[in-house]
């Protein structure tokens, strides 16, 4: 059977399981997810239901204790560190809440760092980089320390950086926690649409229902297995509207999906 090579990610039957002391502490229970290329999707889930945990695994910082990942049809469970350094610098980009931009480096140089690990020419990371910063709509900055740039600024040359060696996935851990709401807003935005315009998968972790609302797809973790759920429910409490905004396909359907 031939891959189907529109998937970016698919998750199969995935456990993860941690020691503490005697006791086994079960984090996820047999999840299954499957992203395609172009996909926004939005992870949501009470603190400690496992939401970074599969982040992890999928970037393979981690592995499973059982199950398989497969990142672009490549089985990652079945790699070794090597391989799966370089399956990170090729195929997955990954945005953190706190950046992590070199402090001495200037916002250029910040986003070149993962192609000087690939080894990519002076004059090609150079012209690249500042695409990827116009991109992002901060190349007027480019030759900036990241202490002399906002927080949002900072956020777009991590996003830059990020997407440099044009990654298949891109894996996002609440990246609009320290931002404000306007400026969460536009950088969730931005990733959305250059997920569709480049065709790359987008993974977004948040407890942010204002970020999740502008997912395709809106799935739930609770008890270690992604659950088919309406998601307005899970916000029920806050009385947060997680309906989809009304200029983009307003009838689709916002659930969950395992």
């Amino acid at each position: 059977m031939e891959p189907d090579n529109s998937i970016a990610v698919e998750c199969k039957e995935v456990f993860r399981e941690f020691q503490d002391g005697t006791r086994i502490i079960k984090v996820l229970r047999g999840t299954d997810l499957t992203v395609r290329k172009g996909d926004f999707v939005a992870i949501v889930g009470a603190s400690g239901s496992g939401k970074t945990t599969l982040l992890n695994l999928i970037g393979g910082l981690d592995r499973p204790t059982s199950g398989t990942i497969f990142v672009d049809n490549v089985d990652i469970t079945e790699l070794n560190d090597d391989q799966m350094s370089e399956m990170r610098r090729s195929k997955i980009g990954v945005l953190f809440q706190d950046q992590h931009l070199l402090p001495i480096f200037t916002a250029i140089e910040n986003v070149m760092v993962p192609m000087l690990l690939d080894e990519v020419r002076a004059e090609k990371r150079i012209s690249k980089a500042m695409k990827l910063l116009e991109a992002v709509s901060v190349d007027h900055r480019a030759h900036h320390m990241p202490h002399e740039l906002s927080g949002g600024m900072r956020s777009r040359v991590a996003l830059a950086r990020a997407l440099a060696n044009d990654p298949v996935i891109l894996l996002c851990d609440e990246p609009t926690g320290d931002l404000d709401h306007k400026t969460g807003g536009e950088i969730i935005k931005l990733m959305r649409d250059l997920a569709k315009k480049e065709g790359r998968a987008v993974i977004v972790v948040t407890h942010d229902p204002e970020v999740a609302r502008m997912a395709d797809k809106i799935m739930l973790l609770r008890d270690g297995v992604l659950v088919e759920e309406l998601i307005s429910a899970f916000f029920k409490h806050s009385g947060v509207d997680v309906t989809r905004p009304k200029d983009e396909d307003s009838t689709a359907d916002v659930t969950s999906q395992g």
